[in-house]
């Protein structure tokens, strides 16, 4: 049996596969802020439950997605934008609350190794999926293979400054928690599609909140959305100039959006180095579940 956990901003989320893949129990908790030990603490008691409603057998194989890297210079983590993680070694920790060996990728690759195996990129040579949610994490998959990265970074769109931006967004320019100011996560994330929403309109609502009101037509709603999308659409032309991925893969809260798989592909087209613009952007086959999916298989032997 393996479990894997896919570790988040607001929700620690775990699955327990069977070896031939199929899930046998599934369970997600709020994420406890402020405290490294109570993360750690979390995650040992959820992997604790889902073993026990498993049916047991035996301790499982573990395998984390986290949002950040384990650095290969200091075996530490860094770039989470859960920063409760970073300066620790994670891998390590987890391991001695669970008593065993554990394996820990970034979400983001979790969830395009998934979504590449037998999801929304399946068949595909590369695959390109983005993570729209407290944060903004990317991951690559070539050929089936996830890339990792000399320094493993490869897929960090997201603290890259938004492309072709206009003098409005260079005085707006919002801070980033990784201390630089206008990285693409600081434009789309979740956090920050609310966050525009409330610098222009003065009303402050969640995402979910903020597309609601635009569905009914609500003025300021509406123009926070076209903004949205426009950022997406440059945001994303970037890659296809830079990888011309076969398929991108939306995920995340953002990435549940159905409008957007209608109205970003148009709005690409201007930006992207080509007579024509066919790159499919299309939502996750397995949804909520495919980082955790991903998380699963970093232990070898699943099949999907």
């Amino acid at each position: 049996m393996r479990i894997g956990i896919d570790l988040g901003g607001t929700k620690i989320e775990g699955i327990a596969l069977s070896p031939a893949g199929g899930v046998l129990a599934r369970e997600r908790v709020t994420t406890p802020r402020g405290s490294y030990e109570a993360i750690i603490a979390a995650i040992a008691a959820l992997v604790g439950r889902l073993e026990q409603d498993a049916g047991g057998g035996g301790p499982a194989q573990v395998g984390v997605g986290i949002p950040g890297a384990i650095s290969p210079a200091t075996g530490l983590v860094k770039n989470a934008n859960t920063t409760e993680l970073i300066g620790h070694a994670f891998d390590v920790d987890l391991a001695a609350a669970l008593q065993r060996q554990v394996r820990l990728d970034n979400d983001a690759k979790c969830f395009v190794r998934s979504e590449a195996t037998d999801g929304a990129g399946a068949g595909k040579d590369v695959v390109f999926g983005v993570i729209l949610g407290t944060g903004a994490g990317s991951g690559i998959s070539v050929g089936g293979r996830t890339l990792a990265g000399f320094q493993r970074i490869s897929g960090e769109w997201g603290h890259n400054p938004l492309p072709w931006v206009s003098h409005g967004e260079l005085d707006e320019k919002p801070a980033c928690y990784c201390g630089k100011r206008g990285c693409i996560e600081a434009w789309v994330s979740g956090p920050a599609f609310a966050d525009d929403h409330w610098r222009h309109s003065g009303v402050r609502l969640l995402p979910a909140e903020v597309i609601a009101a635009m569905e009914e037509g609500e003025a300021q709603a509406v123009a926070s959305y076209l903004r949205y999308t426009d950022r997406l659409a440059r945001a994303l032309a970037h890659i296809v100039n830079v990888l011309d991925p076969d398929v991108i893969v939306l995920g995340g809260g953002m990435g549940k959006v159905q409008r957007l798989y209608e109205d970003v592909p148009s709005l690409m087209k201007p930006y992207v180095f080509s007579d024509e613009c066919w790159t499919p952007i299309v939502p996750p086959v397995h949804g909520d579940a495919s980082g955790v999916r991903g998380a699963a298989w970093l232990w070898p032997g699943n099949v999907s």
